[in-house]
């Protein structure tokens, strides 16, 4: 694995090379943060098997994904389709054939890597840069497309959060309503709730929100009170999801890449 540290916190990120074997079709191979680890207190990061198991599908730590992956528009029969950030997938099997080669580049405090990927008229270049700024963590993602056809972008970071003893878990800056299901709960003071723990196979929930203005997010951890989360954008579509292990929130950024443009978007972690 990659590192990143300081005399507050440790942060170990998957090496898009060299740990192969815990990626899949679903995250992106680089940038991904797999435990922020506080040098006093431990372990800060969670995750829908952790500490017991780890597969590909359900990851730990600060995983992020670009959901839509790159579909032949002309032939349902191809058997290969394009994930951004991950490489050539077979649809069949969902298998990744070929993953994207990424050139690391390791700083003081900073890890940045930078992939370039085609498939039929999408071609483009994809920036991930990490930053260790004290106790926060910097995650900034660059797509500059390249090719013929629009790229149809679809992100979200996916970080995963131990429970909280009281079920609350997080609160937004942006408007919200919460109606009635099996999951989730919105209390007096703001805080979203979980309800009925533990759960078994988790629960996906879909938040009903104000969109528009750029979103954050204070997270309860059992460990340090607080963590929260700075986004540069407003979520597109925001799901939550929890199970018995942990909880996580989604907030998606959305975009259409026209050849020759590029898009840009951080999330900033202060723990």
């Amino acid at each position: 694995m990659l590192s990143l540290s300081n005399a507050s916190l440790s942060v170990a990120v998957l090496d898009p090379l060299n740990d192969q074997a815990r990626f899949g079709a679903r995250y992106c191979t680089a940038g991904y943060i797999y435990q922020v680890t506080d040098q006093r207190i431990g372990d800060l990061l969670s995750g829908p098997t952790y500490p017991h198991a780890f597969n590909w599908f359900d990851g730990q730590g600060i995983p992020d994904s670009f959901r839509t992956h790159l579909v032949d528009p002309h032939n349902a029969d191809n058997p290969e389709e394009l994930g951004i950030g991950i490489g050539t997938i077979r649809r069949a099997d969902r298998q990744v054939t070929r993953f994207c080669e990424w050139a690391v580049t390791e700083e003081r405090g900073k890890l940045h890597f930078v992939t370039q990927q085609s498939f039929l008229g999408w071609s483009f270049e994809l920036t991930r840069t990490l930053h260790l700024i004290n106790r926060s963590i910097i995650s900034q993602t660059t797509i500059h497309s390249t090719g013929r056809d629009d790229i149809p972008v679809s992100w979200f970071p996916h970080p995963f959060f131990p429970h909280y003893i009281t079920g609350e878990c997080c609160k937004l800056n942006i408007g919200l309503r919460m109606p009635e299901n099996p999951g989730y709960e919105l209390s007096p003071n703001g805080f979203i709730v979980q309800r009925n723990l533990p759960w078994g196979s988790g629960f996906f929930h879909e938040l009903d929100f104000d969109k528009g203005q750029n979103l954050s997010v204070l997270q309860k951890h059992p460990k340090l009170g607080l963590i929260s989360a700075t986004f540069d954008y407003s979520p597109a579509y925001f799901p939550i999801w929890g199970n018995k292990n942990t909880f996580s929130f989604e907030p998606y950024f959305q975009a259409n890449v026209a050849p020759g443009q590029r898009e840009n978007w951080s999330v900033t972690y202060d723990f």
